[in-house]
């Protein structure tokens, strides 16, 4: 009686899971990262008694936007679909007679039909589809509960300090691997697996990733109260630091991190702006003015003593000599210091005795270091310029009696004395006294 039974069983079973079946998932939520595909029944269906977990050759399976698909078969993940459209399973270890010829498929279902009844009615195999949730998952809202440490560095005046940072803000992630993501995370899915069943894991792997990332932070010399201005930064270095784990091990991704705010101890914020206000005053000019500001806030003071304004000042007086320095001393060492700086060559400036060569070499000797051209004579409205630095007008240099290199002529009208803009270039006639302009009138 057990074998007609199963017989019976085998038989029945076999013939609805010949039927070409339909799978589709409608749209996931938010809340559900994974769901196991069923069977598309309709009201009218004439397949009610199939086998959830066997997949007929030449069913349809529908992937939508925003969708992953896998197919496990006997345990193992055997396929995969990202790409929104319809595919064909097609494998020949679920026949349908719907899908080959009627002899061949009918063949193949009877075989189909003794493996059954030697299993005791029963499909031997175990096939399913899981759909994933590929869109951003988001608002994970997350809140330092202690103090995050920071490192706050001056660079330039070589001070650093280390404050406690607390902050909160969102961060969203999405699924980059399913298949990683079912293998390590999900496994076997009943029905379906919900982000509720990770939150917690995730945030705290989150959290503990925000010491190690601040740290890489405030290295670039991002200031704790820059972070919910640098959300690019501050993700890439999370990112960092979760990925290993996220990534490689789970097949999730980091997509977006927004720190909301960001603060430190009343303790911290006196600290480092006593500091600031010390190196403030590191500069003899901005030391003068805060002097100046406290001197007249004592004068104030002193008029309201009730000793009388005389006592106040006199005690304001005694206190300057013991500082040993006034504010008229610190005016003069900030002008010293400025004077100092413009004294110093500009960084790339050319110095005042270079020259540029014609080939594009700026030098400073008497011949280009590129082209070996010697210096060009400086012709200038008085004369020429010698090597030795003396003006000439006549053929040899009266300092150094170095001789006139050869060079433009330089005019003079020999009438009245008028001297040119230009010398080298002068007008055909003098405007003061309509003379021409020519040999005689070259400067000698």
């Amino acid at each position: 009686m057990g074998i007609i039974q199963a017989a019976l069983v085998g038989a029945s079973q076999t013939l609805a899971d010949t039927w070409e079946e339909f799978y589709t998932c409608d749209a996931l939520s938010s809340d559900v990262l994974v769901v196991r595909a069923k069977k598309q029944l309709g009201k009218h269906s004439s397949n009610t008694k199939g086998n959830d977990n066997v997949i007929s050759d030449g069913s349809g399976i529908v992937v939508h936007e925003g969708q992953a698909m896998i197919m496990v078969d006997q345990g193992m993940v055997t396929e995969i679909a990202t790409e929104p459209g319809i595919y064909k399973y097609q494998t020949g270890t679920s026949p349908s007679i719907f899908n080959s010829s009627f002899g061949t498929g009918l063949k193949d279902m009877f075989k189909e039909m003794w493996e059954r009844i030697k299993h005791g009615g029963t499909a031997a195999k175990d096939q399913r589809i899981y759909y994933f949730n590929m869109k951003e998952i988001l608002d994970n809202k997350f809140g330092t509960q202690n103090p995050v440490p920071f490192r706050v560095a001056y660079e330039d005046l070589g001070r650093s300090f280390t404050v406690g940072v607390r902050c909160n803000g969102i961060y969203s992630y999405k699924i980059a691997d399913p298949v990683l993501f079912y293998v390590n995370v999900c496994g076997d899915v009943k029905e379906r697996f919900l982000r509720s069943e990770i939150d917690n894991q995730l945030k705290s792997e989150f959290l503990d990733s925000l010491q190690p990332a601040f740290a890489a932070i405030s290295a670039s010399g991002i200031r704790y109260d820059q972070l919910p201005g640098r959300q690019r930064e501050v993700k890439a270095a999370i990112e960092t630091e979760v990925d290993p784990m996220w990534r490689e091990k789970r097949g999730l991704k980091i997509w977006t991190v927004n720190i909301n705010s960001a603060t430190i101890s009343e303790e911290d914020t006196k600290r480092i702006q006593e500091f600031e206000d010390r190196a403030w005053n590191r500069d003899p000019g901005n030391a003068a003015a805060s002097l100046v500001e406290a001197q007249a806030q004592a004068m104030q003071n002193a008029a309201n003593n009730p000793n009388g304004a005389a006592m106040g000042l006199f005690g304001m007086g005694m206190a300057q000599q013991a500082g040993g320095t006034n504010a008229q001393n610190l005016f003069g060492m900030a002008q010293q210091n400025q004077a100092q700086q413009a004294a110093k060559p500009i960084a790339g400036a050319p110095s005042a005795d270079s020259w540029k060569c014609e080939c594009g070499e700026t030098n400073t000797g008497k011949f280009c270091s590129s082209c070996g051209k010697a210096k060009p004579v400086v012709l200038t409205p008085d004369g020429w310029t010698c090597d030795c630095g003396a003006v000439n007008k006549g053929r040899f240099c009266s300092n150094c009696g170095q001789k006139k290199p050869e060079g433009a002529p330089l005019y003079k009208c020999d009438k009245c004395g008028w001297e040119p803009e230009d010398p080298k270039n002068p007008p055909k006639f003098c405007p003061e006294c309509g003379d021409p302009f020519n040999d005689d009138d070259i400067v000698k």
